[in-house]
Formats: structure tokens, C-alpha cells, sequence
């Protein structure tokens, strides 16, 4: 299972790349959130250059997670090597450190959530699982998802 969620990874079509993530990055560069969108800002893992993204910020229970809709993704792979980042809105850069969730049990309630905020967004990527997926899907598809626990400040 785990070289399944290794490689598990799904290319953003043309419309998504070129037009609404552009629009949704460009909103939020000017300090708009976009349903909690911000510009995750994390070091490549091979150029250490900074690269960005926007990503959908999900707050569950207290606490702010990152969840990687379409796998295994750039960013996901850069956060987990790097453990740290910046998420921008506007002019505010805030720096956080990141911790990955890997615990197929502890990962189920936050994609549950995370699929309750954004599914008409990313519901296409979860295999159609959705917020009222059992628990036993929702840990099914758990492996293929990347989660990330967002602590204040970097290290």
C-alpha cells in the first residue's frame, strides 16, 4: 500500500492549471482568501529555491492542516522534506513548520472535513469518497492523500 500512495499522483487539467489556479493565487497575492485559499510558499527539495502554489487551508477541531488532494504532489514532496513553510495572503507571509500525519485512523476525521469544506472543488481526486464516506473509506484512501499538521512558526 505504502508504494501505492508513493506514487499516487493526479496532473492538474489544462483549465485547472492555466485558469483557476492562476486566478485563485492571483486573488489571494492580493489578499483575498478564496474559502481559506492561501499561496503555500516551501523550499524545492533538490534547488532549495522557494517555490508556491495555492492550497486550501483547513481548520479541524483547532487545529490547521494542508491535505494534498491530487497525491503526492510537488509541494507535498517539498513539505515533507523540508518540514517547514510560508503560507501568504496578500503582503502577510507567515512562517509554520509542518508535521506529516501518517496514521491512516488519525488522517480519516481531517480529509472527512476536508471533503465536507471543498468537495465540489476536489471531490473528483477521492475516488468518490465523500464527507459522508464511511470511516472505513475514508482510511482507504488515506494513503493516497498527503496530511499535513501546520504548527506556528518555523524551526
Amino acid at each position: 500500500m505504502q508504494a501505492q500512495a508513493q506514487s499516487h499522483f493526479r496532473r492538474p487539467g489544462w483549465l485547472t492549471k492555466n485558469i483557476f489556479n492562476r486566478a485563485v493565487a492571483a486573488l489571494t497575492r492580493l489578499g483575498l482568501s478564496v474559502w481559506g485559499s492561501r499561496v503555500l510558499e516551501v523550499r524545492g527539495r533538490s534547488s532549495g529555491e522557494w517555490r508556491s502554489t495555492p492550497v486550501n487551508l483547513l481548520s479541524h477541531e483547532g487545529q490547521r492542516y494542508l491535505v494534498a488532494p491530487r497525491g503526492n504532489t510537488q509541494w507535498a514532496r517539498n513539505l515533507r522534506a523540508s518540514g517547514e513553510g510560508r503560507l501568504r495572503l496578500g503582503r502577510r507571509a507567515e512562517p509554520f513548520s509542518a508535521v506529516e500525519i501518517v496514521d491512516e485512523g488519525e488522517k480519516a476525521p481531517i480529509l472527512r472535513g476536508y471533503l465536507r469544506r471543498w468537495k465540489a472543488e476536489v471531490g473528483v481526486f477521492f475516488e468518490g469518497v465523500g464527507p459522508d464516506s464511511s470511516e472505513e473509506q475514508l482510511r482507504g484512501i488515506a494513503p493516497k492523500h498527503p496530511v499535513f499538521l501546520l504548527l506556528d512558526g518555523s524551526s
